[in-house]
């Protein structure tokens, strides 16, 4: 049955849905790579909340989070052989999720991965602070982050600070603080490079907006201690440069990518190695993500690239300027696919992406079978346009 889409002109386009999803098995565990997927919070639709400033921003509204549901979406995850990458920006860190309810949503997840056998890791960074901070502050911030993190049995992933961007006034900085930190970790941690692009308060982030210099200030970090990091997840968008840093980390120390543009290159590898992978567009993605990565550990790299390569397309469209908002389309299609009950998200950063966005985002992924019950999600999209005022 056909529905009308509105495009970005203001035309409406007629589409067809699939009538078929794809089928996904649970299969067997993932052998050849270690795969992360960034999972997105649910909020609770019916909390009387007051957002006092835009959508996206810190603080824009009381978290108010539907544990039952959010915790769902992550036994999801793991039934897939997935891990998941708990508190991190996907789930809204620093974007309507204070540090109360990451702190909260990290000691439900990582119990409930323990019951189930899940993988789990979880963001520590410093977002408890308001205001200009002290780097000392920023440090024992980070801290509290990693006490609370590890006292749940997590694995520990560094987040990048804002706090920190904004007190370090040289690339010394950076090492300081984080050589500090590695000395204090229990277990090897994964760092997280996140570029300006998810977060433009991390402009400079290493000490430079150079990114050669900040490369090497970033390596000089892992070189210092190298067994107390497992790896680095790398989000700038640029393959190239991904690449030539993962050929310089230490032996040991794996490549975690963040490259939601270019991940079946980049996981499939070349000669000279190949990363792993901690994703946000492995929420939507998830079943297909882990059938591909099946193929890939029979040796399959062809059938991978073949699984995987044409969800790029919907993966550019989510994360296209201003990337920071892709949550906004990670939570529809969580929506459309059944997993939730509602299209609300914490702060009101549903409102963050246009209708046509919206619109698009659907017929890509049903293109690509991503819906278990197809006929739910037109009629969920259905809905949706309704609200727009969009004709039948």
């Amino acid at each position: 049955m056909m529905i009308q889409l509105p495009r970005p002109d203001g035309s409406l386009a007629a589409y067809e849905p699939r009538t078929e999803p794809l089928s996904f098995t649970s299969g067997a565990p993932l052998a050849s790579r270690t795969v992360f997927s960034a999972a997105h919070v649910v909020a609770d639709p019916y909390a009387d909340t007051s957002p006092d400033s835009p959508p996206g921003f810190a603080g824009a509204a009381p978290s108010v989070v539907d544990w039952d549901a959010t915790l769902a979406f992550r036994r999801h995850l793991w039934s897939h052989g997935l891990g998941v990458a708990e508190a991190m920006d996907t789930a809204q860190r620093g974007m309507g999720l204070d540090w109360g309810h990451a702190a909260e949503l990290i000691r439900r997840s990582a119990a409930e991965a323990h019951a189930v056998g899940g993988t789990i890791a979880c963001g520590v960074g410093t977002d408890q602070l308001t205001g200009p901070a002290s780097l000392a502050e920023v440090r024992d911030a980070y801290e509290q982050q990693l006490a609370l993190v590890e006292s749940t049995g997590a694995q520990a992933i560094l987040m990048a600070s804002r706090a920190l961007a904004e007190a370090a006034t040289s690339a010394d900085d950076y090492l300081t603080v984080y050589e500090h930190l590695l000395r204090q970790a229990s277990e090897p941690v994964i760092l997280h490079w996140l570029g300006p692009m998810f977060d433009p308060a991390l402009e400079g982030y290493w000490g430079s907006t150079d990114l050669d210099a900040a490369t090497e200030s970033f390596l000089a970090v892992i070189a210092a201690h190298p067994g107390k990091v497992d790896g680095v997840k790398v989000s700038l968008l640029d393959a190239g440069r991904e690449i030539g840093l993962r050929r310089r980390l230490p032996q040991g120390v794996r490549c975690y990518t963040g490259d939601d543009f270019n991940y079946p290159e980049l996981i499939a590898g070349d000669e000279r190695g190949f990363s792993h992978a901690l994703l946000g567009i492995f929420d939507p993605l998830g079943p297909l993500a882990a059938e591909a990565v099946r193929v890939l550990d029979t040796g399959d790299t062809e059938g991978f690239r073949k699984l995987l390569d044409p969800t790029v397309e919907l993966s550019r469209h989510l994360f296209r300027p201003p990337t920071r908002f892709y949550k906004t389309g990670v939570v529809l299609l969580a929506w459309l696919a059944g997993h939730q009950s509602h299209f609300s998200m914490v702060g009101g950063l549903q409102s963050a992406r246009s209708l046509p966005h919206l619109a698009r985002a659907y017929e890509l992924a049903d293109g690509l079978g991503l819906f278990p019950d197809p006929a739910l999600a037109r009629s969920r999209m259905r809905s949706l346009l309704d609200v727009y005022g969009v004709p039948e």
